[in-house]
């Protein structure tokens, strides 16, 4: 009894520290994923209903500790980071895209951007 309780709890915890699926955005017959550049966004789906960037903040090797303000526009750059939303049509909820470094970091869906 001991050992199937053990290999059970091996199997809970081998099933959780799997990676979790990434979104994907279909359009126009073709999918755009996480990983994909910037041009590929654009090719596939064509121009964003609406885009923003904004800068985020560069953090410390290893910490969580945001780059101080002096510093952080003097030496280290942020990183550009854009938002696209595209707009699916009647029915489906609107897609952001955020684009970091020139590649889609993530894709996300709601009923409004945030």
């Amino acid at each position: 009894m001991n050992v199937l309780c053990q290999v059970c709890l091996a199997s809970v915890v081998a099933v959780s520290a799997l990676p979790a699926p990434a979104e994907s955005l279909r359009c126009n017959n073709d999918s755009v994923a996480e990983g994909d550049s910037r041009l590929s966004v654009l090719y596939k789906c064509g121009p964003p209903l609406l885009a923003d960037s904004y800068c985020a903040p560069v953090y410390y090797d290893r910490s969580l500790l945001p780059v101080p303000e002096p510093f952080a526009r003097a030496i280290v750059p942020c990183l550009l980071v854009e938002e696209w939303l595209y707009e699916r049509g009647p029915g489906n909820l609107v897609a952001t895209v955020r684009i970091r470094s020139g590649v889609v970091q993530s894709i996300t869906y709601g009923r409004s951007p945030r």
